[in-house]
This record gives C-alpha cells, sequence and structure tokens, in this order.
C-alpha cells in the first residue's frame, strides 16, 4: 500500500546526533556498485549533518555487516539498520536477519524502500535526465514506459513490482507502463517494448527499477538499444533515494522508541 507523500523534511524526523544510520546494501563485484553506494551516503549525511552513516555489505564487498556492527558496538554507538533494497524479497526476509542475528546484534531494522512516492518521483528524474519532456502531460500520454527490473523468485516481491508500475502510470500520465525483468521468469526488456508498441504508444522508454550499475542494468542497456527504445539511468544516487533512507530511517526509530512504552 502507498504511502502519502514525503516531503523533503519528513514529519518524522530528528535532531541529527541520535542512533547511527546502517545501511546495509547487497554489495557487487562491480566497482560502480560501491562508487554508487558512496554517493548516496554522500547526499544523506549532507541532508542531516552530524548523523553517523556507516555502510555494510552482505555479499562481495567490505566491509561486511559483522565488522561494521562490531565496531559501532565498541565505540558504544546505537544503531538503525536500513536496507538499501526496492522490494521485501529473500534478501530482506532472511539474509539480512540472519547476519544481524549472526554479528548479536539486536538493532531495529527499517522497511525496504518500496512502495513510496519518491521512487516514482526518482524514476521520473531519470526519464527526464534522459531526454524525455515529463512538463508536458501530451508527451506522457503518448509514452509507454518499461519498468525493468531485476526479478526474484520470490511472488510476492514481483507482485510489488507490478504495484509500482500500475501506480506509477495512475499517478503519471503514462500511456501505460509494463514490467520486464532482467532475470529470473519473463517478460523481458523486448518483450514488454514490443507490447507497449501493440498498445499504440508512439514513444517507449525503459526506466530501469535498479539501485546501481552491473551486470542486470547493463543487459537491461543492452536490450533497450536493440530494441531502439530511450533508455534511463538507473536510480543511482538520486536525491529522492537519500530523502528516502532518511525517511525509513525515522520511522523505524520513532517505532523502536515507542516499543518500551507499549510493552511496559
Amino acid at each position: 500500500m502507498y504511502e502519502g507523500r514525503l516531503s523533503a523534511a519528513p514529519a518524522t524526523a530528528v535532531a541529527a546526533g541520535g542512533p547511527a544510520l546502517l545501511l546495509i546494501a547487497h554489495g557487487s563485484r562491480d566497482p560502480r556498485h560501491a562508487a554508487t553506494v558512496a554517493a548516496l551516503v554522500a547526499g544523506v549525511r549532507a541532508l542531516r549533518p552530524g548523523l553517523e552513516v556507516a555502510t555494510a555489505y552482505l555479499d562481495h564487498c567490505a566491509p561486511r555487516i559483522p565488522q561494521v556492527v562490531s565496531r559501532l558496538a565498541g565505540a558504544g554507538a546505537d544503531a538503525v539498520a536500513v536496507p538499501l533494497l526496492l522490494n521485501r524479497a529473500f534478501h530482506a526476509k532472511h539474509d539480512i536477519p540472519a547476519a544481524l542475528r549472526a554479528a548479536g546484534a539486536g538493532l531495529p531494522v527499517a522497511d525496504v524502500l518500496g512502495p513510496s512516492p519518491l521512487l516514482l518521483d526518482a524514476l521520473d528524474r531519470r526519464l527526464a535526465e534522459a531526454g524525455l519532456d515529463l512538463a508536458s502531460p501530451a508527451v506522457r500520454a503518448r509514452t509507454g514506459v518499461v519498468l525493468a527490473a531485476a526479478g526474484s523468485s520470490d511472488p510476492a516481491a514481483d507482485a510489488a513490482t507490478r504495484a509500482v508500475a500500475a501506480e506509477w502510470r495512475r499517478t503519471r500520465g503514462w500511456a501505460a507502463v509494463e514490467v520486464a525483468y532482467a532475470s529470473a521468469a519473463g517478460p523481458r526488456v523486448p518483450d514488454a517494448v514490443a507490447a507497449l508498441r501493440r498498445a499504440g504508444a508512439a514513444e517507449v522508454a525503459v526506466s530501469p527499477y535498479l539501485l546501481a550499475p552491473g551486470r542486470l542494468p547493463d543487459r537491461i542497456a543492452e536490450a533497450a538499444a536493440g530494441s531502439a527504445a530511450l533508455l534511463a539511468d538507473v536510480l543511482g544516487a538520486a536525491p529522492e533515494l537519500a530523502r528516502l533512507l532518511l525517511a525509513r530511517y525515522d520511522r523505524a526509530r520513532a517505532v523502536a522508541a515507542a516499543a518500551p512504552a507499549l510493552t511496559a
């Protein structure tokens, strides 16, 4: 279910200097992934000066969760874990909780990033940067968009991506939005592009619903080029994502603070 639109300063925002924000990213062998995470962390710090932001990775990159948790504990710092994930799939449901348990960390864990109107804003931003005139309702009305996600073996995660596509079309005036997947089951990007053209879309754009460059975004880019469709960039370090990470942090911190009072 979609939350209300979040302002630049969320209503639940708290003063800097509270628990650290422990950003947990997936990790990748592609160095562009870690560079994107670092840029996103810089955006978060710029929005919330004084807030300690630490990064840990599930795989491929360092530092890993036990290292960062140990450092924070050694410094006597509390923390709120914020997953850098779009959907609540296997990594959010199993890998992150298991890694935190193995590290002996009973930290509050924030929700994943999706769904949120801020993600739709970031998707719009990337399409505008690719050259689409989003200020024109007429352009939106004749443009079909492929929301190109990684894909998941978790049916609930794929259903959540389809819900994002439906909400994006409903609230932003696109002619149509089709979902495609770079892995797992189809449809693939060329299938979705063809479906949009059969449905009468005068223009077709491909918008990666992915956080950082890597193998799957490269696969999506190749498919978009082969289909002669406009290609947007990955979400990356969009300012909307920095705001969303802080909103998730604030909400998880508020819930954790309220929990002792509810159980007292």
